[in-house]
């Protein structure tokens, strides 16, 4: 690529980055790993979730996402609700301040123009909708970078959603799904494309070799209670959820395999210890993962998983271990199925042990073929990832596109 001919390009991350979801820091590490490579001459920064969790890890500059420290508690009191209502008006100011001083801002991954899980429109959406008007207002290249979208019932949620949308500069998706639901909402989506999950540009650990005796069996799990939709009965599917899980590990220790559980955001921690406390067995253990290429490395070293959260798929698929996904949203089904493996999708609010322990079964029957479908699959994805790559540099770097496409051509030719 040649070399900067005038400043620095400045650009900043903007997300629920270092907040204790895994997945969202896996996003944000395959941009960083690509601005790294491909634009050395780029200064970074972040206006995230945890900016101690990015500065300490990352070594990046990092502002916090919202003014009012509470912003993710339950406002009960009426000076909790005031700061609330203050920090909205604050974090208005701060946020086009923020995003005055870039030239291009990332929002890596994430889905974050979906309520599968539960969302209040006046948190991410709102901080989303201020990212996306600033970057209007002042000529900031605003890019939604692999996103995940669904539809979404709350008005208030989807008109700030649809409107964050059309202000973006440059747009693409995760599955069809999220453009689709996009569509649907309004936005002309005609301009944009779709690519695998930006997680898969990470790199993965050498795979395992299967013993040819039953192994270990990864289980992820989620503090899981529904969508947006679902609240007024979170409780009686976060037990059925539970139950069915429990079930599901006890009977693979009865059967002598050992399990190891994993979680893909610190709220998870609550479902390990139910599990741990319910099979009192030394053959269940809990992982302590703080990245996705810690969940990588436990998911290789098994012989299958069972997971409920998109990263925890993700990881799993990367590494190339036949998978079976309790699915809470069509975004694992569609990832499942873009990897050859959408048989094996059990409903996350309804499961169902002894139906679950079969499609198990199945899944290890076909082991093999799986793991050679996967393998597969996984270098149609990494040549997938890098046309978005491509994509991003053209339509947000634009004087440095031609550069980067040279340099693509570069690497493609044999």
């Amino acid at each position: 690529m040649r070399p900067p001919t005038g400043p620095p390009v400045r650009v900043g991350l903007f997300g629920l980055l270092g907040s204790g979801n895994l997945g969202n820091d896996g996003s944000m590490e395959a941009v960083l790993a690509y601005l790294r490579r491909d634009h050395r001459e780029a200064t970074v920064d972040a206006m995230c979730g945890g900016p101690e969790v990015v500065r300490l890890r990352q070594r990046l500059p990092a502002t916090r996402l919202h003014w009012y420290r509470g912003e993710y508690r339950t406002a009960s009191r009426a000076g909790a609700v005031a700061g609330k209502g203050l920090g909205k008006l604050v974090d208005a100011v701060r946020t086009a301040a923020w995003v005055r001083r870039h030239d291009v801002v990332i929002v890596p991954g994430m889905g974050v123009l979906e309520a599968t899980l539960p969302l209040r429109p006046w948190g991410f959406p709102y901080a989303l909708f201020l990212l996306c008007a600033s970057g209007r207002l002042f000529g900031t290249r605003v890019a939604l970078v692999g996103v995940g979208a669904a539809p979404i019932g709350n008005r208030a949620t989807r008109a700030l959603v649809r409107r964050s949308a059309r202000l973006a500069t440059y747009r693409s998706y995760r599955d069809a799904q999220s453009r689709d639901a996009l569509r649907a909402m309004g936005v002309d989506t005609a301009r944009d494309e779709i690519y695998p999950d930006l997680a898969f540009a990470l790199p993965a650990p050498p795979p395992g070799t299967p013993s040819g005796t039953p192994g270990p069996v990864c289980v992820g799990v989620m503090a899981f209670h529904g969508g947006d939709d679902d609240r007024a009965r979170a409780e009686e599917i976060h037990r059925r959820y539970l139950a069915g899980t429990t079930r599901f590990v006890r009977t693979l220790v009865e059967d002598g395999r050992p399990v190891r559980l994993l979680t893909g955001d610190e709220v998870d921690g609550e479902v390990v210890a139910a599990i741990l406390d319910a099979v009192d067995s030394p053959l269940v253990t809990a992982a302590e993962t703080a990245s996705l290429d810690d969940l990588m490395r436990e998911m290789a070293a098994a012989d299958a998983v069972v997971a409920t959260r998109y990263h925890n798929l993700v990881c799993a698929l990367k590494v190339g271990v036949p998978t079976l996904a309790l699915s809470y949203a069509a975004k694992s089904d569609a990832l499942m199925d873009r990897m050859g493996l959408g048989a094996y999708c059990h409903p996350a609010r309804e499961v169902d042990a002894d139906r679950l322990l079969d499609q198990f079964r199945e899944l290890e029957k076909r082991s093999a073929e799986l793991r050679r479908t996967l393998a597969e699959r996984n270098l149609a994805v990494a040549r997938q990832l890098d046309d978005q790559f491509t994509a991003l540099t053209a339509a947000v770097f634009p004087d440095t596109g031609h550069a980067h496409a040279h340099a693509h051509a570069l690497r493609e030719t044999p």
